[in-house]
């Protein structure tokens, strides 16, 4: 029986949803103004076209369903089944040529991610799972395997580590007392590099990170990660070490087992 064949009929609809925002997002790539929006975040025609046609398949297809997205109002967010749309996951990047950006998109199940798609139009891969039925990882040549998170790796000194950016840490605190030493993840790490936005994570349920660091998430952010992760065997939390409510969590690490998490964490409170 192939993969496809074992979807369940929600999963193969996201990764539908997946492949209409990337026919809205490719053809403006490269190629379309960013304005700001009020908070002084960029955005795009593709991210509101993208977003747009997404939520126009759901609302036909699942009525009764809930939405939540990024660039337009939540649409009955408290239904039992909810979608959490991010049509580009790191417009900075996009807008800058830069093919490291993605599409997220979840399913929430009473609040509870069920199965989450990571699409990368830009690098024509994507990295999908549901709860139970693994992570899988579909290459440009349409190449289909299923990925777990690196092993062995226990240490901050013995892991390949990332971070979308240095805003909200020791670096660049922007006026809050209580941030993450990014700092000290940087020197203590084997090596680091500033992979960015979905792309670490994807990377960490690949197995080509150890762990990744998002200094500041949203719902939209966080919903299609956290299947991904855990079905790759690894675990995640906020920066202070909670995971209650990691949909809505502040900020999000990643990694590929709980010790290296926890030391990931402790050296983050720059212990």
């Amino acid at each position: 029986m192939s993969e496809a064949s074992k979807m369940s009929p929600y999963l193969q609809f996201a990764l539908e949803l997946a492949g209409t925002a990337a026919q809205e997002i490719v053809p403006r790539f490269q190629r379309t103004d960013v304005r700001s929006k009020a908070d002084g975040s960029p955005v795009t025609e593709a991210d509101t076209e993208a977003e747009r046609v997404m939520r126009e398949l759901i609302q036909a297809r699942y009525p009764d369903h809930g939405i939540m997205g990024e660039e337009q109002d939540n649409i009955n967010p408290e239904a039992e089944l909810c979608w959490v749309l991010d049509p580009i996951d790191g417009t900075s990047s996009f807008a800058l040529g830069l093919p490291t950006f993605g599409t997220l998109i979840a399913l929430l199940r009473n609040g509870h991610p069920v199965l989450g798609v990571i699409n990368m139009p830009g690098l024509k891969e994507t990295v999908y799972a549901e709860l139970g039925s693994g992570c899988w990882y579909l290459n440009r040549l349409g190449e289909l395997e299923q990925v777990r998170v690196s092993q062995g790796v226990e240490r901050v000194e013995e892991a390949y580590l990332s971070t979308t950016g240095l805003y909200n840490t020791d670096v660049d605190p922007r006026g809050d007392d209580t941030v993450p030493s990014m700092s000290s993840l940087i020197r203590r790490a084997k090596k680091f590099r500033f992979v960015g936005d979905c792309l670490q994570h994807a990377w960490v349920a690949r197995g080509l990170l150890d762990g990744a660091v998002d200094p500041k998430m949203n719902p939209w952010d966080n919903a299609a990660l956290i299947p991904c992760i855990l079905e790759a065997g690894g675990v995640l939390s906020d920066i202070s070490g909670s995971t209650e409510d990691m949909v809505h969590a502040p900020n999000l690490v990643t990694a590929a087992n709980p010790d290296l998490l926890s030391d990931m964490l402790n050296t983050l409170k720059g212990h």
